[in-house]
């Protein structure tokens, strides 16, 4: 009826001979009126852009920390990723950072650099030979050893790593590897194989390194060897001649001060949300905690944690010795001026976190988060939490609230797929660490026995969730689809990724 009347009263006017100017504004208002008429009808829901209110300037020159002078920003990284330091955390800020400025990433064929291997050149996808291709950023799971690594980076690459006390990384470890290191496996808990982990512990045995020594095992070294004084003084010296600056979890925003300022980056480049982090559930009350914190079931005696630093004694003399020298980077920073970063670092972190994220911020269960192409792997005894995003966002602040909490094993699907837009997806399936097969970007897909009971966890909107063989075939069928083409990209890549061997990542 609109419409009819719309179109009487212009052919009204087109008879009493208005000129061409006033019928081009007249046809210009009723499509106008129409179109807000549709809005109405509609909700406005599809003529409105999907996100479209900023909630935060980017950059904000009162959030950038205080000056770095005239140096210049190192574009050359090599991160050693080691496993359950919150690292993970640290290598979303480096894939922020690479892709925002456009970086070639030396990234592996899966998901980590055929660790527990030592690294060797022919790893990293698209490596024609020494020095004939050019990467900038290297930071994916692999056991370190310089000389491969040079064939890859450039001359002037900036190393660095992140330890963590060897007791809450065995905690963390015991937590995640449960179920994937056989002296992990036999142990009734973390408690009894504290108590003695020589009953459990075969050194022959595939994946027993994620039970000992560690952090050693990482940095390319014999963690299986005796402990002397000597040997762990060379250890050290070892690690420092390769690496420039080592952080520590338990420090984490003085570590990213200190970070910012050997790199010469700004402050939001290192501003972060703590990925992977665990859940805890405690007197019948569920939380979440960072990596630093112990999970309720976990818990020792001061006894135990003694008996797990001396089985861990390499570990524990490397954490000792960069822990002093931490502070002493710190004494020459100035402590007054660190303090005042760190504060400066958190407030930027708070004003992200209300922007970005639902719920006040808080990580919540991966079942919970309704895109599942930003849920986080899972693995082991605690389920590992993740983020949702605040709705309504501008696309720009989407983009870089979505950066900061893409979980990793999805981040480096998207990396890889812009860089190698035309090679073809690794060959599905294969294992996690000589296990089943096992999905890429949905871990909650998993069967848990209680009292005898299957337990069949559900998704956020009440469905089952696929598991066993029902989700291998669901996967294959999703690989199919997506070899034909047909299966829908979101942000650049799919939201069904599925798992290729032992390389999935570990935090």
């Amino acid at each position: 009826m609109v419409f009819r009347r719309s179109a009487r009263r212009m052919r009204w006017l087109g008879c009493y001979g208005l000129g061409p100017m006033w019928k081009a504004l007249l046809v210009f208002l009723v499509i106008a009126f129409a179109g807000q008429l549709l809005g109405v009808i509609f909700n406005k829901s599809w003529m409105q852009p999907e996100r479209s209110r900023t909630l935060f300037a980017l950059p904000s020159e009162n959030f950038q920390g205080s000056s770095l002078g005239s140096c210049h920003p190192h574009m050359h990284i090599m991160f050693l990723k080691t496993h359950k330091t919150a690292s993970s955390t640290v290598l979303n800020l480096l894939y922020r950072f690479g892709e925002e400025r456009g970086l070639k990433f030396a990234l592996p064929v899966g998901y980590q650099f055929g660790y527990p291997l030592p690294f060797i050149a022919q790893r990293v996808k698209g490596y024609r030979g020494p020095h004939m291709d050019k990467f900038d950023i290297i930071g994916n799971h692999m056991r370190f050893n310089r000389p491969e690594i040079e064939k890859v980076m450039p001359a002037d690459t900036f190393y660095f790593s992140i330890l963590r006390d060897p007791v809450a990384l065995a905690e963390s470890s015991y937590a995640y590897y449960k179920n994937v290191a056989p002296a992990f496996r036999r142990a009734k808990g973390l408690s009894d194989f504290a108590d003695n982990p020589h009953k459990y512990y075969d050194p022959k045995l595939r994946n027993n390194h994620y039970a000992r020594n560690l952090l050693w095992f990482d940095f390319g070294q014999d963690h299986n060897a005796n402990f002397s004084l000597l040997l762990a003084r060379r250890g050290v010296a070892a690690v420092r001649r390769n690496f420039r600056l080592v952080l520590l979890s338990e420090y984490f925003d003085h570590s990213m001060v200190l970070l910012r300022h050997a790199l010469c980056w700004p402050l939001d480049a290192v501003v972060s949300f703590s990925l992977n982090a665990r859940q805890q559930v405690s007197s019948g009350r569920s939380g979440w905690m960072g990596k630093s914190a112990l999970p309720a079931p976990l818990g020792l005696t001061d006894e135990q944690k003694l008996k797990l630093r001396e089985w861990n004694s390499l570990d524990w003399h490397l954490y000792q010795a960069f822990n002093l020298t931490f502070w002493q980077e710190i004494e020459r920073f100035g402590q007054s001026r660190m303090e005042a970063e760190v504060a400066l670092l958190r407030a930027r972190r708070e004003v992200l976190a209300r922007a970005c994220l639902r719920d006040g911020g808080r990580p919540v269960e991966a079942s919970r988060i309704r895109d599942k192409a930003i849920r986080p792997f899972q693995s082991g005894l605690v389920k590992i939490l993740g983020y949702e995003l605040q709705s309504g966002l501008d696309n720009a602040t989407w983009e870089v609230c979505l950066r900061m909490i893409r979980p990793e094993i999805q981040y480096k699907d998207l990396l890889d797929l812009r860089q190698f837009p035309r090679a073809q997806q690794p060959p599905w399936p294969d294992t996690l660490a000589g296990g089943p097969p096992v999905m890429r970007d949905s871990p909650v897909l998993r069967i848990e026995g209680q009292g005898g009971k299957r337990l069949v966890e559900k998704d956020w909107d009440g469905t089952k969730m696929h598991t066993g063989l029902h989700a291998l075939l669901l996967a294959k069928f999703a690989q199919d689809v997506q070899a034909k083409g047909k299966l829908r990209h979101a942000l650049g890549f799919t939201a069904h990724h599925f798992a290729i061997d032992s390389s999935l990542p570990c935090p």
